[in-house]
């Protein structure tokens, strides 16, 4: 499968990026609405996946301050290449706005597999939408995903 990457603003690609977030947050999840969508999204970076077919399939964002997050997969799509590619976009992205470091808040099942990326675990364990989560913070120089040509 050949991933197409975009390098999207949230005005001109809120449509696509609001579809895949709901479907994944929303609906499979059950986040509320309200908590999915916030103030961020206007001041953020986000990376838009497209399949062959010129499908929106993945998206994540990345923030002025360098958070990620975000990150919705459609179900059928879920799977190594289409995340490497997608954190590969965002801290590609990061590097080109000059953050020298990134952070996520993943779930705890999630720890082992950014520790591996070369994320390191910040403060202690929080709720967040009723979900246990961890601060990663990692340096952009030793992320060991791939990085990723974006195209705008």
């Amino acid at each position: 499968m050949t991933l197409i990457v975009k390098d999207v603003d949230w005005e001109n690609a809120k449509h696509k990026l609001s579809k895949i977030r709901e479907k994944v947050f929303v609906c499979e999840w059950r986040i509320p609405k309200e908590c999915e969508f916030d103030k961020q999204d206007s001041k953020a970076t986000h990376m838009l996946i497209l399949d062959d077919e010129q499908q929106a399939i993945a998206t994540g964002r990345l923030t002025p301050k360098g958070e990620i997050g975000r990150i919705a997969v459609v179900p059928k799509y879920r799977g190594p290449e289409v995340y490497q590619t997608l954190f590969g976009a965002l801290i590609s992205k990061a590097n080109h706005l000059g953050l020298e470091k990134v952070f996520v808040h993943c779930e705890l099942e999630g720890v082992d597999y950014y520790q591996k990326q070369g994320f390191e675990p910040v403060g202690t364990v929080f709720m967040d939408a009723g979900v246990p989560r961890q601060k990663m913070a990692c340096s952009t120089s030793s992320f060991t995903l791939n990085r990723v040509e974006l195209t705008h």
